[in-house]
């Protein structure tokens, strides 16, 4: 049996046992989530370890290793652009899909008030947001060895990519001697993660269990519709994603799903694309995709590429206006969804960042704020179908510019 398929026995033994686990009702084995959650932890933080390094070291072999920067730029152009073109187009389809859905529900008028009578907490994290400005600035961080400390990935990934491209200024033998050292360093880690790997299917089945353990099928509420609306959408948007992979790079489907569906496991376990990146790196390996293209698209998609968020966080506002009976019309619907798909850009690390970073839409439109909370409350289950569709994005913009290397070299 392949890797792919221990992975995903594990997920799915962790969901039913989980499930199952919540319906016993018996204190004597109230201890057994608590035992098993560490485990999933240290397997996550295995996995966390290697990816600062091998971040680092993907960017300098990736860009230092090429005879010039111009490549590295048009390369870093298309991704960013085709970010752009894939978050709007991820926006539209909320545009277009949420609305009718949503206009389907029919809310009950108690379970209304109760829902938002909850939203206070996260009122006030919102408070706690970090401004735009502080975030602007944190961009060239002060101190990258910090930066790499404190996990900051997008200051860390901007001093590498400076550092990737002077070394291209400097004579050839040194050059190369740095770029041998870092390759040696991603070699070496990429057989660390290799023995991570092995462990995949415990350390997913030890981070799936609790949550399901604890949430068992009480996800049947009144936000129950809500939920399985915006994840049915993302299920499609992901099904989108591989008719395209498949109609533009003529790779199978069978053969795409099969080689990414690791890295999407643990994508939906961890809710992470960077505890991800090392299996995304691995997927497209197999897919044919050169190094010096996902050296440098991949660090660039897991810290600015959101891809589904739009799509989730319209459609959850969309939800919100209907909740608190504010009647949207085409203009604000549409404002609401490009204004979000700007925002996914910006996402500050902390939970439920991406959620929280929506209040100046909500103001500018006078929806009400305290609705985010609402939202928050559903964020675990969204954000695992999030990140496993971000994932599957990111490999897509990896194999889809690879193809357009090819077609620019023949």
């Amino acid at each position: 049996m392949n890797l792919s398929s221990k992975i995903l026995i594990g997920l799915v033994l962790a969901l039913v046992s989980g499930i199952g686990y919540s319906y016993l009702g018996q204190d004597a084995l109230s201890f057994l989530p608590d035992m098993i959650a560490p485990i999933g932890s240290l397997w996550v933080n295995a996995i966390r370890m290697t990816v600062i390094p091998l971040l680092m070291a993907l960017l300098i072999t990736s860009i230092a290793g090429q005879h010039t920067g111009n490549r590295v730029a048009r390369l870093g152009g298309k991704a960013l652009g085709l970010f752009v073109i894939m978050v709007l187009g991820s926006a539209l389809f909320a545009l277009i899909a949420a609305p009718p859905l949503i206009a389907m529900l029919k809310i009950d008028p108690a379970a209304s008030q109760e829902l938002l009578q909850s939203t206070a907490a996260g009122a006030q994290a919102i408070v706690e947001l970090p401004p735009f400005r502080d975030w602007l600035v944190a961009l060239i961080p002060a101190n990258p060895f910090a930066a790499a400390v404190d996990g900051a990935v997008l200051p860390l990934l901007v001093f590498t990519g400076l550092f990737a491209l002077a070394l291209q200024q400097i004579a050839d033998q040194q050059r190369a001697a740095v770029v041998d050292f870092f390759a040696a360093i991603k070699e070496a880690m990429f057989v660390l993660i290799a023995w991570i790997m092995v462990l995949a299917p415990i350390g997913i089945f030890a981070l799936v269990f609790p949550i399901a353990a604890a949430l068992g099928l009480s996800a049947i509420t009144t936000l129950a519709a809500l939920i399985l609306i915006i994840c049915s959408l993302i299920v499609c948007l992901i099904l989108l994603l591989y008719l395209l992979v498949g109609f533009a790079s003529g790779i199978s489907l069978k053969h795409f799903a099969r080689t990414l569906a690791p890295a999407q496991a643990i994508g939906f376990s961890t809710r992470s694309s960077l505890a991800a990146l090392p299996a995304t790196i691995a997927a497209t390996d197999t897919l044919g995709v050169p190094e010096k293209v996902s050296g440098v698209v991949l660090p660039i998609a897991v810290t600015l590429f959101k891809f589904a968020s739009p799509l989730a966080r319209t459609t959850g506002t969309y939800f919100i206006a209907s909740l608190y009976g504010i009647e949207l019309n085409f203009f604000e619907l549409t404002v609401i969804a490009l204004a979000i798909a700007l925002f996914s850009f910006y996402s500050p690390g902390i939970p439920s960042g991406g959620l929280l970073i929506m209040a100046p839409v909500y103001l500018s439109l006078g929806l009400p704020v305290e609705g985010i909370g609402i939202l928050i409350a559903i964020d675990l289950i969204v954000d695992m179908f999030l990140t496993t569709a971000n994932v599957t994005a990111n490999v897509t913009v990896a194999v889809l510019l690879a193809n357009d290397r090819k077609d620019e070299l023949q």
